[in-house]
């Protein structure tokens, strides 16, 4: 067994590996979102279309969208095992995208030949969904240890500006070959071209993982150590006779701080499914749009968020991930029913517009949330735990819209049904966002060294700008209501000749000796 690691590991891990500063870390990390989303724009959002090209039906088509990612959710929980087995988030992530890019040779072989049933196109499509899920709770944790947090939501939003202008630029690439491939009767030539391109990007997307450097690897940092040791002590002696782990994970996971976020993300997950797949064949079918109509109406989203997101990320840097999430959320529930008024291309691209900043603004908000609402000890197993939950959501709502589809005729009137359905759930989950809460951060170690008016200052930023205005005795009210009932109860243990706060004295006027200074950071350490 530890030569096979070690084989795996010396396959995957460059030999040397990258040495550099955080900033080209950044940019390689940049320039790999960039690749990545090419792949997306001209491959992965096309597969819809390659079905119908096949003579398969819409309901057939949206499984192709949603069937593979529940397979890529269950087949990714072998992340964790995979990790341990490479040693590295980096290698198993780098392995991860190498059999992703090698998921589009049989599509490209398909496209040429022009026949496939169904089941091979979910099995490439699995394969595909499978890889790219399976990397993601790694790539998540090596992220969380390599960007800095006050550096994420400006970093983010640049990154996923960058990466929705690549997505645009792939999927307009996508329309135009396809648009002159039809016109001159060659089009599932133009498919083979197109995943022979998505299959190169995803290459150059590995090659930029492979000259990023990954800071601490798991289990090999303090917190990690300390954690590692606090679960063998609690639950060693109950290993034998435990649950299945997926099962722990899940309840694990509901109930901890993060079981009202993830709860909100599967229900909204399954409202916008319930319509979302069924919008390519509703265009191309229904509509009878052509390839460069179908193009320009898909391309607008991807504009629209890229445009948007520097705006959008100065907004959830002032209004913070959660209620920028509640914003997204709220705007996203009636997009589908913009669809109903009129079927012009031009009125669609408005609308489009609207669908691509308020996806933005969601997308955006989730993935900070991830990071403010998660630790990052928990961050891989959680996410790997949460993908399979939204995969069963995503299918399941696929599932109800294509029972809808199927039962209505599959005409005209049918779409209109689901799309009004997806509205009416979305704005019934949304409610459920109010329940997200976000932990209060402890003062990390590095500050506690710092001298205590650092420390200090740090906390009077995170105070509103009335309440700065306010007597230090009020602030400090403040800063004492946010610690658990259970603390505000417990002495604080004096060190050296500082004296626990009375009761009496924590309603006092702060006077700004050190004493006082010392025993609030002390306070604020034994926040939650």
């Amino acid at each position: 067994m530890p030569a096979f690691r070690e084989w795996v590991a010396s396959a995957i891990r460059p030999i040397a590996p990258p040495r550099s500063g955080l900033r080209r870390d950044l940019w390689v990390s940049t320039a790999d979102a960039a690749a990545f989303s090419v792949m997306v724009g001209c491959g992965e959002t096309y597969i819809p279309a390659f079905a119908l090209e096949l003579g398969m039906g819409p309901v057939a088509a949206g499984m192709t969208a949603t069937v593979p990612v529940l397979a890529g959710a269950c087949l990714q929980l072998v992340t964790p095992w995979g990790v341990r087995l490479v040693g590295t988030n980096r290698g198993w992530v780098i392995g991860c995208t190498l059999l992703q890019a090698a998921s589009f040779i049989p599509m490209l072989v398909w496209a040429i030949t022009g026949t496939a049933a169904l089941w091979q196109l979910l099995v490439a499509a699995s394969l595909y969904w499978s890889a790219g899920m399976a990397g993601a709770p790694a790539w998540n944790a090596w992220m969380g240890t390599m960007i800095p947090e006050k550096m994420r939501t400006p970093y983010f939003a640049q990154r996923n500006r960058l990466g929705q202008f690549a997505a645009f630029a792939g999927f307009v690439c996508g329309g135009l070959v396809l648009q002159w491939g039809e016109s001159r009767g060659h089009t599932r030539a133009a498919f083979a071209v197109l995943f022979a391109i998505a299959a190169v990007f995803r290459l150059v997307s590995t090659a930029c993982l492979v000259a990023c450097r990954e800071l601490q690897p798991p289990g090999r940092g303090p917190l990690a150590v300390a954690t590692a040791a606090a679960d063998a002590d609690r639950s060693a002696p109950a290993a034998a006779e435990s649950a299945p782990r997926l099962i722990t994970r899940l309840a694990t996971l509901l109930g901890s701080r993060s079981a009202a976020l993830v709860t909100f993300l599967w229900l909204f997950a399954f409202a916008c499914q319930c319509a979302g797949p069924y919008f390519t064949p509703f265009m191309r079918r229904e509509l009878g749009f052509s390839y460069l109509a179908f193009m320009t109406v898909g391309a607008t989203s991807f504009l629209a968020k890229a445009l948007a997101l520097p705006g959008i990320g100065r907004l959830g840097s002032r209004i913070g991930s959660h209620r920028l999430l509640w914003a997204g959320a709220l705007a996203l529930v009636p997009l589908s029913l913009l669809w109903l008024p009129s079927h012009a291309v031009p009125y669609l691209v408005g609308v489009q517009v609207v669908a691509g900043c308020c996806w933005a603004c969601y997308e955006l908000a989730v993935a900070l949330l991830f990071f403010d609402a998660v630790p990052p000890a928990e961050r891989t197993g959680l996410v790997t735990v949460y993908n399979l939950g939204h995969a069963v959501a995503t299918v399941s709502g696929a599932a109800t819209g294509a029972a809808l589809l199927r039962w209505l005729g599959e005409d005209h009137a049918a779409y209109v049904s689901l799309f009004v359905l997806s509205a009416c759930l979305r704005l019934a989950v949304v409610p459920l966002a109010w329940r997200i809460r976000i932990p209060h951060r402890a003062v990390t170690p590095q500050a506690r060294d710092q001298p205590v008016h650092h420390v200090w200052w740090k906390l009077r930023k995170a105070v509103t700008p009335q309440a700065r205005d306010q007597p230090v005795h009020h602030v400090w009210w403040k800063l004492r209501k946010a610690v658990t009932p259970h603390a505000r109860d417990q002495p604080v243990v004096p060190q050296g000749n500082d004296q626990p706060l009375s009761p009496q004295g924590r309603d006092q006027p702060a006077v700004g000796n050190r004493s006082s200074c010392a025993m609030l950071s002390r306070k604020v350490r034994a926040l939650p």
